[in-house]
């Protein structure tokens, strides 16, 4: 017994204090008992094993989720309340919960806040209010608590977000205010070599720029702002779970790195994606004719519902000044073979009118819209999906589904800056089956990853929604109103008059009314 009582007596810790660490166990307190405890987590798990000594109850809470710690945390010390009311004859407690917030919340706090004890960036997520520490940390949601809000994911519960009026947040204690959306300006020039990707699928280190530092996404969650020692040395802060240790980068004779030590553990660059300005390959799993001519003689899916008549238009007729580098009406496109006869750009009217409003409205900014891709016939989308490999299905559309492509209501497109003509600095490039595809893809500069989100903000202002794959991918919110088409550019009718409402009808099937998934 004394050997135990040793264990979970705290180290260091002040007279009379119970927190902390003893020798191997948590240390701490739990309805005015003695909790001792021990967590721990490695891919693919979180763990808690928790008791208390006096009581002579424990709990082991498991979860097949990576740092889930949290929430096996509070299942297991909501498991020992209810232990301890059932005990006393008593209901078992209601578990703390938060709930969604009102509709308009997440939007009106929007914004990045500063204050003396740092700063942070809250982010709408289609009404899910995220913040992300600006200066270390991790991203997690907000949820609504009474009056407050109240972080609430696998990441952390319980730090308590106060919102002061419409532009200043008390969180924890520091009181932080909303400061005006900047440009960010780009990294230097030696930390160019240094971003990007190192280690393994089962481990990966993400070194990116942020607020004018590099810092380290490491152990997936966990992101460091990092101390530049030297050009190829960079210090962990104090605090953390990396505190006093470096990384060290080795660069080739074109001065990228090709592996980094973090921690005394070897990194070795992944390849992703492709450099600034390259197309994206693949190797089709079979001949490109081959396909073309299965697809040419294949019918789309028949469909079941009420459907509006197809209105596409064509953009350029509503707006000269958009801009086009259609890819499929080339070779420069991910498959190196031409799909379309002519390098256009058809959407129904709405969304093509939603469209062009987002352009305009960017010209505040200094951008306009470039487009890539909008309707696709059907017989394309099926000779992306032959074409590619099982495991970058991802990045296509199952033919057998349709595509918001097919259907005339789906863009693909980036910014151009109006002063130089050029398309922006995007995290990765179109048409690219990677990770920095995906629109919240963390890694990167802040200016690629700020150009990602003014054209994300733009879009969405306009109805439309980034696909959750691709970061250049946009459905528009009245998509599921047409049918999955399959007609060549050169046959697409003159658009009708603008501002006419496009008749519904009835289109006869034996297929069900729309994708699971929509697809690129």
């Amino acid at each position: 017994r004394q050997s135990l009582e040793e264990m979970w007596r705290p180290q260091f810790a002040a007279p009379g204090e119970i927190a902390g660490y003893g020798l191997g166990f948590g240390i701490s307190e739990l309805e005015g008992r003695r909790r001792m405890g021990h967590g721990g987590a490695i891919y693919g798990f979180a763990t808690e094993l928790a008791f208390l000594p006096d009581e002579k109850l424990g709990v082991v809470a498991v979860t097949t989720l990576d740092a889930a710690n949290v929430v096996v945390e509070r299942i297991a010390d909501h498991a020992l309340r209810a232990m301890l009311a059932a005990r006393a004859g008593e209901a078992p407690p209601a578990p703390d919960t938060t709930s969604a917030l009102p509709e308009g919340r997440a939007a009106a706090l929007e914004g990045r806040y500063e204050g003396k004890g740092g700063a942070v960036e809250l982010v709408d997520r289609y009404g899910r209010l995220l913040m992300l520490p600006l200066r270390g940390g991790f991203r997690t949601e907000l949820r609504a608590a009474g009056d407050a809000l109240l972080s609430d994911s696998r990441l952390d519960y319980g730090t308590r977000v106060v919102p002061i009026g419409t532009d200043a947040l008390v969180v924890g204690r520091d009181t932080l205010r909303r400061v005006p959306a900047q440009r960010p300006a780009p990294p230097p020039e030696r930390w160019r070599g240094l971003i990007g990707e190192y280690g393994w699928d089962h481990n990966i280190l993400y070194i990116l720029e942020r607020d004018g530092r590099l810092h380290a996404l490491i152990e997936w969650f966990f992101e460091y702002p990092l101390e530049e020692v030297s050009a190829d040395v960079f210090a962990f802060p104090d605090w953390g779970l990396y505190a006093g240790e470096r990384l060290v980068f080795t660069r080739d004779e074109h001065g990228r790195a090709t592996s980094v030590e973090a921690a005394s553990v070897v990194f070795p660059r992944r390849n992703v994606g492709t450099e600034a300005g390259e197309t994206f390959r693949i190797e089709p799993v079979r001949p490109v004719e081959e396909l073309r001519a299965e697809a040419l003689a294949a019918s789309p899916p028949r469909e079941e519902g009420e459907f509006r008549e197809p209105e596409l238009v064509e953009l350029i007729t509503l707006d000269p000044t958009i801009r086009l580098d259609i890819r499929y009406a080339t070779t420069n496109n991910f498959m190196g073979a031409v799909f379309y006869t002519e390098p256009r750009a058809f959407l129904q009217r709405p969304a093509a009118e939603a469209l062009v409003r987002a352009h305009r409205k960017l010209r505040e900014q200094g951008f306009g819209l470039l487009i890539h891709d909008a309707y696709r016939p059907w017989h394309v989308t099926k000779m992306f999906w032959d074409a590619t490999p099982e495991d970058q299905k991802i990045f296509v559309a199952d033919p057998s589904q349709g595509s918001r492509h097919n259907r005339g209501s789906a863009v693909d497109l980036t910014l151009f800056d109006l002063r130089t003509g050029e398309p922006v600095q995007m995290v990765g490039g179109y048409d690219e089956f990677s990770d920095r595809s995906f629109p919240d893809y963390p890694g990167g500069t802040s200016l690629q990853r700020w150009h990602r989100e003014v054209l994300r903000d733009a879009m969405e202002a306009e109805g439309f929604r980034v696909y959750d794959w691709e970061w250049w991918h946009f459905d528009h919110e009245d998509w599921a109103e047409y049918p999955i088409l399959n007609v060549p550019f050169e046959q697409i009718p003159a658009p009708a008059t603008a501002g006419r409402a496009a008749p519904r009808r009835l289109v006869a099937t034996a297929a069900g009314a729309g994708p699971e998934r929509p697809g690129r």
